[in-house]
C-alpha cells in the first residue's frame, strides 16, 4: 500500500499486488511521489515528536533518525521528543544487544559484527544499530521522561529532559515543516516520523 496521513487521517493512494518487478516499480514510483518530502535546503535543527502511544522503544522511535538523515545538514542536530520511550529493543534480548553495543556508527558496527556471534545471529539488530546512527555527521539528542539520562548516554545518544525540551519546543504551537522560534532560531518540526521521508534536494 501507498498511504499518506493529511491531518492525521490515513489516505490510501495505491494498493499493489503481484510478484513481478513491474508491480514493485509502480509501487515505488507512487511512493516516491507521495511519501518523499523534498526540502529546499538542509535542516540545521530538526525536532521530531514521538507519540507515546505508538513509540515506546528506540527500536521504533529511531525512524526519527533514518527518515530524516538525508535532510539534516552536516553539523546539524536532531532532537527527538520521546515521552513514551522506556526501553531500546522491542523484546528483552534485542534490548540487551542494543545496550551492549550502542548506536556506535556503521564502521564500528561492521567491525563488531565480524567478531561477535550474537550480532551475527541477529543481523536485524546489527542493521538497526547502523541505520540508527548519524555516523557523527550530526548530533542526536533524545529527550526522555521514562528512561534515565545515563541509559541514553550509554548507547551514544545525547540525553535531555523531555520536560525541559517540550517547554522550549511546545509542539502545540508548531506546524509541520520550518518554524521560527521566538528567539529567532529556525527549526524543522516533524509530528510523526513514520509518515514520511525527508530529503535535502541539494544532495541530488
Amino acid at each position: 500500500t501507498v498511504t499518506t496521513a493529511p491531518n492525521n487521517v490515513i489516505k490510501t493512494h495505491g494498493l499493489f499486488i503481484g510478484n513481478t518487478r513491474r508491480v514493485l516499480e509502480k509501487a515505488v514510483s507512487l511512493s516516491q511521489e507521495k511519501n518523499i518530502d523534498w526540502l529546499p535546503r538542509g535542516i540545521k535543527k530538526c525536532v521530531v515528536y514521538l507519540d507515546p502511544k505508538e513509540f515506546k522503544s528506540t527500536w521504533l522511535g529511531n525512524k526519527s533518525i533514518y527518515r530524516t538523515r538525508m535532510a539534516i545538514a552536516d553539523g546539524g542536530e536532531l532532537i527527538v521528543l520521546a515521552p513514551g520511550v522506556t526501553k531500546f529493543g522491542e523484546d528483552p534480548y534485542i534490548d540487551q544487544l542494543i545496550r551492549k553495543y550502542g548506536y556506535c556508527g556503521r564502521l564500528k558496527v561492521l567491525e563488531l559484527f565480524k567478531k561477535h556471534e550474537d550480532l551475527q545471529k541477529n543481523m536485524g539488530a546489527a542493521a538497526h544499530l547502523i541505520h540508527s546512527s548519524s555516523d557523527e555527521r550530526f548530533k542526536i539528542t533524545y529527550a526522555v521522561k521514562k528512561i534515565s539520562s545515563e541509559e541514553v548516554a550509554s548507547v551514544h545518544f545525547n540525553p535531555a529532559s523531555y520536560d525541559d525540551m517540550i517547554k522550549k519546543y511546545p509542539i502545540e504551537s508548531l506546524t509541520p515543516g520550518f518554524n521560527t522560534m521566538s528567539d529567532g532560531e529556525e527549526i524543522f518540526f516533524i509530528p510523526n516520523p513514520a509518515l514520511g521521508l525527508w530529503i535535502d534536494k541539494n544532495r541530488f
